[in-house]
């Protein structure tokens, strides 16, 4: 069963915090697939990876609606809108409030969610308590002074 983690986006802003998170995952030799919520936070989130102020180089591609990069199952990285798993990945980053309709075939589940938007708190919420009625073992993770926190 997937590790599913709630991270909550408390002291920087979701392209900030991904690509550190991407950089471990990557420093452990794990693929990851980042679901967004549409186009643009795809290609936010592509520029974002490219410019990242880490000595780690995050190769990545991407699937929207108008665009297929070429080689995915090359990607460590794959951002795309649609739930799939070209680049064999077993880390899941959900962004944007996206919710995966297979978990599955993956080892760890990160749901990465504003904490200055109400709104993003609260649909959080809501696919915690849709995945605790399910049975899914679940944690909840807050940005601290020195990283992330385990509450």
């Amino acid at each position: 069963m997937a590790s599913i983690g709630f991270y909550h986006l408390t002291r920087t802003r979701l392209d900030q915090a991904l690509p550190a998170l991407l950089s471990k995952t990557m420093k452990i030799k794990q693929h990851a697939l980042v679901l967004c919520k549409d186009d643009q936070h795809v290609i936010t989130l592509s520029e974002a990876l490219w410019d990242n102020a880490s000595l780690l180089w995050l190769p990545h591609g991407c699937h929207t609606s108008n665009r297929l990069d070429d080689m995915p199952l090359w990607q460590p990285i794959w951002l795309s809108i649609y739930e799939e798993n070209v680049n064999e990945a077993n880390y899941v980053f959900l962004v944007g409030g996206q919710c995966l309709q297979n978990i599955g075939p993956h080892q760890r589940i990160f749901d990465l969610f504003d904490g200055m938007d109400a709104q993003s708190i609260q649909l959080a919420r809501e696919r915690w308590s849709i995945l605790k009625a399910q049975n899914h073992a679940l944690s909840y993770w807050k940005q601290g002074d020195k990283g992330w926190v385990k509450e």
